[in-house]
């Protein structure tokens, strides 16, 4: 979970509070982010899954879209030129996960993309979103007016109680599914809501303004059930939900059908669709989606109770000298109690069932190709 060091470090609004609660701190993102608290991080990821976890994900990029005609179809079709998603049928109060494409079909960025009626909100990742804010102002500046929102701090509430921790802040968000997204007032403050995550779990996240995060985090944190959850469990939980981590299992070299992400990219815009193509790499992206990949992202379960880490080279047989793909992902699943993976391989042997090997430490590991999730999702539909 480290990123290269930078100097220095920037810090979200919420850094004193990490460190008053005894946070173990690491550079992220070019960011000084807690990696784990006292409990540390088995503990802490089995309360995410058991009660509520609270992650401050402020390193992350968040934009408003407004359109300068004052018509938002304007923006949503000006944002299609960038991603394959349809973005002009998010209903308003919804949310869509996308990605921006380049001209070879890679991604240059995931993202969470919402209508808020009269603009869009979007969630880029850390690492890429001084990128992606240029990207944005590159090519959709005639269009739209593009605005970097770096006075909000972003946390994530998550698990099965996370719903009853919130409702005491803002009682509407019971009524709130999976996806839904826009401003709530939240313990009096006027934060945007949606009720998503990246763990697996129900739970939401929450913009708010940098200035209110520690009253409202110190608030949720009150409430016994929740804890506060570093980088750490953060990882173990969307490895065990089979989410991809940008610039690891994902980056400019996937395409969206090699990273088993086919089901992001809505009928409309695919070959045949009302407003298929259109978007960087569609040439390629679309051939994939009609003749298949050569290549594929799949979950991975070593056998035993060794993880197969990051890197680790994957083979067809014991003997074998020519690789076949390689590990993009690999950790202990506590909720699972023991190792699982996910990596890339030949489309013909990413198949649920199949074996391959690792080569770990001079050693040839058998992994099993499985489906993901590991762990069932528990989305509020």
């Amino acid at each position: 979970m480290r990123a290269p060091e930078t100097s220095p470090l920037k810090q979200t609004p919420l850094h004193a509070l990490h460190i008053a609660r005894g946070a173990k701190m690491v550079p992220f993102a070019g960011y000084d982010m807690p990696v784990q608290y006292v409990a540390g991080v088995l503990k802490e990821h089995l309360h995410t899954r058991s009660n509520a976890g609270l992650f401050d994900v402020s390193h992350m990029g968040q934009l408003a879209l407004r359109p300068k005609s004052g018509k938002l179809a304007d923006t949503a079709l000006a944002l299609e030129t960038l991603v394959p998603q349809d973005i002009l049928g998010i209903a308003p109060g919804r949310q869509r996960y996308a990605q921006f494409t380049n001209e070879d079909g890679g991604l240059l960025d995931d993202l969470m993309v919402a209508n808020f009626g009269d603009h869009l909100f979007l969630v880029v990742n850390a690492a890429c979103k001084d990128e992606d804010e240029a990207h944005l102002r590159a090519h959709l500046s005639d269009a739209c007016e593009i605005v970097s929102l770096a006075d909000r701090a972003l946390i994530a509430l998550q698990g099965p109680k996370a719903e009853a921790a919130l409702a005491k802040f803002c009682p509407d968000v019971g009524s709130m599914k999976f996806m839904d997204a826009g401003p709530r007032r939240v313990a009096g403050i006027d934060c945007f809501v949606s009720r998503s995550g990246y763990t697996g779990e129900d739970g939401f996240e929450i913009s708010v303004p940098a200035d209110k995060a520690e009253t409202l985090v110190t608030a949720l944190l009150d409430n016994a059930d929740v804890l506060p959850i570093g980088l750490g469990a953060r990882d173990s939980l969307r490895l065990e939900a089979g989410l991809c981590l940008y610039g690891h299992d994902i980056d400019t070299t996937t395409t969206p059908v090699e990273g088993a992400l086919e089901w992001s990219v809505q009928k409309v815009r695919r070959s045949g669709g009302g407003r298929a193509g259109g978007f960087p790499g569609a040439g390629k992206i679309l051939a994939q989606f009609a003749q298949g990949a050569s290549r594929r992202r799949v979950g991975l379960r070593p056998d035993g109770r060794a993880p197969v880490r990051e890197g680790a080279v994957l083979f067809a047989d014991p003997t074998s000298t020519e690789p076949i793909g390689k590990v993009t992902s690999g950790g202990f699943g506590p909720s699972l109690n023991a190792p699982v993976a996910m990596g890339y391989l030949p489309t013909s042997l990413a198949v649920t069932g199949t074996t391959v090997f690792a080569e770990v430490r001079g050693q040839r590991l058998p992994l099993k190709v499985a489906a993901t999730p590991f762990v069932p999702n528990t989305y509020k539909r």
